[in-house]
């Protein structure tokens, strides 16, 4: 078992999306492999340019609306969720990643990435379900 000195690495902040606690108002937190998580999921919502002072923070995903879903597509999401944590995220590798198509009617697709965190060589994975057919996951 990990002990705390060894998860120290991973961090921590706050949880996203953003929420507050009931009974206290304070602002939740998340830690360790959960803060990594809500690390990755931000990476791949945002879009270039949206944050001022990293305008190449983010995995560009937004570029992919609208296109056909083929193979090309899942080539190309492949290599941009790679690029992109690679980028951004240094606490971890990313060993693969999968992109299933789930509902060509809602433009689901399912990206699974499996990666390691870099200090303890712990395989983890992240699925991130990402909507091709902008607006359908309302």
């Amino acid at each position: 078992m990990e002990t705390k000195e060894v998860k120290e690495f991973l961090g921590s902040g706050w949880a996203f999306p953003v929420t507050f606690s009931d009974g206290n108002y304070e602002l939740n937190l998340t830690k360790y492999e959960a803060n990594v998580e809500d690390s990755i999921s931000i990476i791949m919502q945002t879009n270039f340019g949206e944050r001022p002072m990293e305008p190449e923070f983010g995995s560009g995903l937004q570029k992919f609306f609208f296109r056909k879903m083929d193979k090309a597509l899942k080539a190309d999401i492949t290599d941009v969720v790679k690029t992109s944590l690679l980028q951004n995220e240094p606490r971890i590798s990313v060993t693969a990643v999968e992109v299933i198509y789930k509902d060509f009617q809602t433009g689901l697709i399912e990206i699974t990435i499996d990666y390691l965190f870099n200090q303890t060589n712990t395989r983890h994975n992240y699925v991130y379900p990402f909507y091709i057919k902008e607006g359908t996951n309302l």
